[in-house]
């Protein structure tokens, strides 16, 4: 649809790995970084990230704006030329944002929508500043999120 592939999916859980992403995968799946560094910041190791250099001029620069949400939320992880490397937390829940503390996302949708995701697996929850550019890619998420945590 709209010149993307389409599917459906059926998911279902299983306990996260840390892996060296190649860099040959980086083009088909530039938009999933963000919330794919939130699933490595709850895996199972390191997770190693190269090859991101076009994250750096999205809506933001992802890699930057990424490592430093993640570590206000209390992830462990190290910000390289082009990429992150993220030690993960073997599945525990991140702490979280401290009380006051919010993630800037620079009006960047993907930023949001990835650290609400990192809210629901915190055990403080994550703020963020503003979700109002989800609907730029989005528009129904944050009612989405809200019917799966019964909110």
């Amino acid at each position: 649809m709209g010149g993307e592939p389409v599917a459906d999916l059926r998911v279902r859980h299983s306990r996260l790995h840390g892996i060296n992403v190649d860099p040959a995968v980086v083009p088909s799946m530039v938009d999933e970084f963000p919330v794919l560094f939130v699933a490595a910041a709850l895996a199972e190791g390191r997770t190693v990230t190269t090859g991101l250099e076009e994250l750096r001029v999205k809506e933001s620069d992802r890699i930057t704006v990424m490592r430093k949400a993640l570590e206000l939320a209390g992830a462990t992880l190290q910000e390289t030329e082009d990429g992150l490397i993220i030690d993960g937390t073997g599945g525990a829940p991140l702490p979280g944002t401290r009380a006051g503390a919010q993630v800037v996302t620079h009006l960047d949708h993907r930023i949001a929508m990835s650290m609400a995701i990192a809210g629901l697996v915190s055990t403080q929850g994550v703020e963020v500043d503003d979700t109002g550019p989800i609907a730029t890619s989005f528009p129904n998420f944050t009612a989405l999120l809200a019917a799966l945590v019964g909110a």
